[in-house]
């Protein structure tokens, strides 16, 4: 249904030329709609949400952080000493093995059994020192490749574990700067018993610090991973546990932007005729039915933005047993006289649904069809509207230029009216249909023009028909 706005004047009154300015600055062109002017920037409420959101997530991912990070110190630390601890039983093994094999004969001590013998021919490299007049000499060093230990190293804990008399650990360095393990033993002398020297073994920790490294690598980079990942799980939960304060930020936004929509026409239309009228007080009476129009449209706009108002609020939907068809007669009844003519035919038929709620949108489709529905090539502009309730179905249909059935998403967004209306009309409806889990749909008119259909929940029951009184009653429109 398209068409534009009434727009009357006094007949052989014409505006005054300073005044025709104000009105071309607080009426809304024609032919495109007067919505709010949208910015990229969004509003401090959004911006503050927004913030606070990523103040969760950031509280979230310090949390996974710290719990995540004294975990993977607690497993790198506990592997590392793993790997020492085995390191130096493997030496300790050797250097046991080594004392077993040093004998003392007549002609001294007895060190052959050492060069045979797997524990001191292969892996870390295995040294024995004889206490000889305050001095320590070397008496055997193993075959094979081994870290290079400074003398002076070995020699400080080859007197230790013989002052201790026990098995002494440490850690030294090679000459080259590489990290090294030390363990010394003591052995003694068969016949006296006396500690006669020690078996110092030098473990280098290549093979157990790459491994311990690798545990590391994967340790921090499965860490990483998973405090992203908590991060972006963060995000997106406290994104969900604030969805109902966007959406109550939204319905909020949206009944203002509402209100100031479409407020702005009718107080402009008031606004205007006031002005035109204090020029000539005398002629008040001729600007009257513009205020009066302009007054029951205020009285339209607040009606649907408190029912906006109350399909937003989840609480206020309140379903009843319904007789749908006495309620679009009294909607029809209560439409005000003008050279309009309304014809119903209505079906006895029973629905649950919220009375104030389908009462606004038969409304809101009635005073569509009357405002765009005109009758092509009618010398008195008159709208030829048909009102029809078939189950839970509520028809209104009339003979104007007809809509395009493609085009009606467009017509039922916000602030997308074709014919100079406020565009949240048809858009109620569609919100009404949409809380009763019915639906809005419009066909093509043989003969021309549009028919609406209003189809709201499961019918509960149907009983026949009836016709209107005082009003005419055809099939249907077509």
């Amino acid at each position: 249904m398209t068409g534009g706005p009434e727009e009357r004047r006094p007949a052989g009154r014409p505006r005054r030329a300073p005044r025709r300015g104000l009105l071309i600055r607080l009426l809304p062109r024609r032919g495109r709609a007067a919505g709010p002017r949208r910015t990229a920037r969004p509003s401090p409420a959004r911006r503050r949400l927004g913030r606070l959101q990523w103040r969760l997530t950031l509280a979230y991912t310090l949390i996974t952080l710290a719990g995540v990070g004294a975990l993977s110190w607690l497993v790198i630390r506990t592997d590392a000493r793993s790997w020492q601890s085995a390191e130096y039983e493997d030496m300790h093994r050797r250097a046991a093995v080594a004392v077993s094999l040093i004998y003392y004969t007549d002609a001294g001590i007895q060190l052959d059994g050492l060069y045979d013998d797997e524990a001191t021919s292969a892996g870390a490299r295995v040294i024995v020192l004889q206490a000889h007049g305050g001095r320590l000499r070397r008496l055997f060093t193993s075959r094979g490749p081994g870290v290079d230990v400074g003398a002076g190293a070995v020699d400080r804990i080859a007197r230790r574990a013989m002052t201790d008399d026990d098995t002494v650990s440490t850690r030294a360095r090679t000459g080259g700067g590489d990290p090294v393990y030390l363990l010394a033993l003591p052995y003694y002398q068969d016949q006296s018993q006396k500690t006669a020297g020690a078996v110092v073994v030098a473990g280098a920790p290549g093979k157990g610090r790459a491994e311990h490294q690798r545990l590391e690598v994967a340790v921090l980079s499965g860490s990483g991973l998973l405090v992203l990942l908590s991060a972006v799980t963060g995000y997106v939960l406290s994104g969900r546990s604030m969805r109902p304060a966007w959406e109550a930020l939204d319905a909020q936004e949206r009944l203002l932007a509402d209100a100031a929509h479409e407020l702005r026409t009718p107080v402009a239309v008031m606004r205007g005729s006031v002005d035109i009228a204090d020029t000539d007080p005398g002629g008040l009476h001729s600007h009257l039915p513009r205020l009066r129009r302009a007054a029951d449209r205020m009285t339209d706009v607040v009606d649907n933005i408190l029912t906006r108002g109350r399909l937003q609020a989840a609480d206020a939907f309140r379903p009843v047993p319904l007789r749908l068809d006495q309620l679009v007669e009294q909607v029809c009844e209560e439409l005000p006289v003008s050279r309009h003519t309304v014809t119903t035919y209505l079906e006895a038929s029973v629905a649950t649904a919220d009375p104030a709620l389908v009462r606004i949108a038969v409304r809101n489709l009635l005073a569509n069809a009357l405002r765009h529905g005109r009758t092509p090539g009618d010398p008195q502009d008159r709208a030829e509207v048909e009102v029809m309730v078939r189950g839970t179905a509520v028809t209104v249909a009339d003979r104007g230029a007809g809509v395009d059935p493609d085009g009606l998403p467009g017509l039922l967004e916000r602030f997308r009216s074709e014919g100079g209306g406020a565009g949240i009309g048809l858009s109620l409806v569609r919100e009404v249909a949409a809380t009763h889990g019915g639906e809005v749909t419009v066909r093509r008119r043989p003969g021309g023009g549009s028919a609406f259909v209003l189809t709201l929940g499961p019918l509960q029951r149907s009983a026949g028909h009836r016709r209107a009184p005082g009003r005419s009653s055809p099939p249907g429109p077509s």
